[in-house]
């Protein structure tokens, strides 16, 4: 019992990032949320073995079905969680009305056509990237260099809602996140820059259409764009 509590933080950040099994952590106390952000690219590391494990499960497969079960094994994990988020924030940033009626997209759950159109658009794209990898090593960096992109942003952009998810995560120890990220770093500097760059140019962009914040959604959607551009990049740099 005392290892767990020790490690709630990380316990926290799992069970919320993931439909992996995780030790009853009971009620979250204010604050722990904040704790527990700094362990999202932690998180990433059991996102991206995931990843790595499906992809060798399928490797005797067509390219094609291979990255479609890997890509169904990656929205299965994360409870789609990110890509929910995308797709509310689609509906939400595109949509040509003023921030205030935007945000209130935002907290509708039914879908409409700019999220359908995205949601589309982004899974064939990421399938295509996925049937186009070159190295398993992409697959289990790109999840933690998302994750650590998103802890700057939470400190950088106020929360649009007070009350929302998002809210209660900033102001974390990202510095720790980063200490979990350096291998990525070292290893695939250039996908791990050029998605940290992407995920600011995004949340800009996000924040000036709500009117100068973020909300929990925005924040998945810049995990999904994090993770697309880190693989992008990675195999533009193996071809050139």
């Amino acid at each position: 019992m005392h290892a767990m509590l020790r490690f709630r933080p990380f316990w926290l950040a799992l069970g919320f990032l993931t439909t992996l099994p995780v030790p009853d952590v009971g009620k979250v106390q204010p604050g722990e949320r904040r704790a527990a952000s700094a362990y999202y690219p932690l998180v990433g590391w059991v996102v991206g073995a995931v990843l790595a494990l499906a992809e060798f499960a399928t490797s005797g497969l067509p390219d094609g079905l291979a990255a479609a079960l890997v890509l169904a094994v990656w929205l299965g994990v994360t409870g789609m969680l990110h890509f929910d988020g995308l797709l509310d924030s689609a509906d939400a940033l595109l949509a040509p009305r003023p921030p205030r009626e935007r945000l209130q997209i935002l907290g509708d759950v039914h879908h409409g056509s700019f999220a359908l159109g995205t949601g589309m658009v982004f899974l064939i794209t990421k399938w295509q990237l996925v049937a186009s990898l070159h190295s398993s090593w992409t697959l289990l960096f790109a999840p933690v260099a998302a994750r650590f992109w998103v802890l700057p942003v939470l400190n950088a952009f106020p929360p649009a809602r007070p009350e929302g998810l998002g809210a209660t995560a900033r102001q974390g120890r990202w510095s720790l996140g980063a200490l979990f990220t350096l291998p990525v770093l070292l290893l695939a500097p250039v996908p791990f820059i050029v998605s940290g760059a992407a995920t600011f140019l995004l949340a800009a962009w996000a924040s000036r259409r709500l009117g100068g914040g973020l909300s929990g959604d925005v924040y998945g959607a810049l995990i999904e764009l994090a993770e697309v551009t880190f693989i992008f990049i990675s195999i533009l740099n193996i071809i050139i």
